[in-house]
């Protein structure tokens, strides 16, 4: 078995190692302000213009996954219900807008046909 001392150094340099290397990235790694002060003014514009949106879009999709996760089925298996159950409401939604669409080219197509 090796002397003390070795053990002694190795978990001196073992300590520095696992204090060190984190300290050393944190203290080289820019802020958050650092990094958006070094965009361009129109990223910036457009980074503060989409920040409320992009929040938003995220709360929700988070609120998605609790929703999700609540069911018996794999996160993937419901969320691809959903798409579908939108998509199908989608679909009635189309539906119901062409028949609008054809009932008043049907009342115009009589006024024309009764006015002449």
């Amino acid at each position: 078995m090796p002397p003390a001392k070795t053990w002694l150094k190795m978990m001196a340099v073992g300590t520095v190692i696992v204090v060190g290397g984190p300290m050393f990235v944190q203290s080289i790694r820019p802020t958050d302000e650092e990094l958006f002060q070094r965009y361009n003014p129109e990223l910036q514009r457009r980074s503060i213009e989409e920040g409320p949106r992009r929040a938003q879009e995220f709360v929700d999709y988070t609120n998605k996954l609790k929703e999700w996760s609540k069911s018996d089925k794999s996160i993937w298996l419901a969320a691809k219900e959903q798409a579908a159950a939108q998509e199908a409401q989608a679909k009635v939604l189309a539906a119901t807008e062409e028949k609008k669409k054809m009932l008043q080219k049907e009342e115009m197509r009589k006024e024309l046909v009764g006015e002449k």
